[in-house]
């Protein structure tokens, strides 16, 4: 709102002339409420997609997916005992607390945030601190790694798995595709499932599993799961621009609903960037 007072570049994207008052900060949050139920984050992801498609950049075949971790707008201070209420400041400064939660277990079930109460603490692998995060999920699309789903789910052991699912089922078409992941998916039941919907998994082995991988010969003697194996990576290159350029390695929202808008608004915008540079003609050297 400070920047629209002075910066034409701010009032030309938002249709202001120069000499026309700003409105006030009131009429913004509106408008952002009416942005969120109007689910225009998706509508506008969709219109993306629809462009791509007709440009003619998106495989319809081989897919991959992979979900991270978005750190919430809360911290560790706000994870307290359920149905215990605020607890009173013990240095006497309610603005900044002592907290001392070090020897007490704490857990989803018996703690939660109370600046966010969607939050869950999670941690994506092993060596990783634990932090109050929302599980971001994406499905690309393997010709030219362009996010063709989004979902963003609360934090579970099985959340990326989950979020696998509903996106695999959300894909169009009655032929059957491929879907790569990492070793994180390779569960019997997720591959079962995935086989049950048309679609092949192309997931990374892990031996180390007890009873060995859900992934077989029948699936790894193919050229094409190797090609899923390589092409799969790309993935992090979405991850990387989405909490850099995207700004979303804090959020700076509240709320499942919220977050999730916004993590599908800037997927598409990530796309728009992506298509920018692969629709860009050639300069060829003479």
């Amino acid at each position: 709102m400070e920047q629209l007072e002075y910066n034409l570049l701010f009032r030309w994207f938002v249709g202001l002339n120069m000499d026309e008052p700003v409105w006030v900060a009131t009429v913004f949050s509106k408008n952002r409420k009416r942005l969120l139920e109007g689910d225009i984050a998706q509508r506008f992801f969709d219109e993306v997609l629809k462009q791509a498609r007709e440009a003619q950049l998106l495989s319809d075949e081989h897919f991959s997916v992979d979900g991270t971790l978005i750190e919430a707008w809360a911290s560790q201070k706000s994870f307290q005992r359920k149905g215990k209420g605020k607890e009173p400041p013990r240095n006497g400064d309610a603005g900044n607390p002592t907290v001392d939660f070090h020897g007490e277990k704490r857990s989803n079930e018996t703690h939660e945030s109370t600046t966010d109460p969607d939050a869950r603490l999670a941690r994506k692998s092993g060596g990783h601190e634990a932090k109050l995060a929302y599980c971001g999920n994406v499905l690309i699309e393997n010709r030219n790694g362009l996010v063709v789903d989004t979902e963003l789910l609360l934090c579970h052991g099985k959340a990326e798995r989950a979020a696998g699912l509903l996106m695999a089922e959300r894909i169009e078409g009655f032929a059957r595709v491929t879907v790569a992941a990492d070793k994180g998916y390779d569960v019997r039941d997720w591959v079962r499932e995935l086989r049950q919907m048309n679609v092949t998994a192309h997931v990374a082995q892990n031996e180390r599993r007890p009873g060995g991988s859900a992934i077989d010969g029948r699936t790894t003697r193919h050229a094409g799961y190797k090609i899923s194996q390589r092409k799969r990576k790309r993935i992090e290159e979405v991850f990387g621009w989405l909490k850099t350029v995207g700004a979303l390695r804090k959020t700076r929202h509240r709320g499942q609903p919220k977050v999730g808008w916004i993590f599908t608004f800037a997927t598409a915008v990530y796309n728009l960037v992506r298509m920018r540079n692969l629709l860009q003609p050639t300069v060829q050297s003479v």
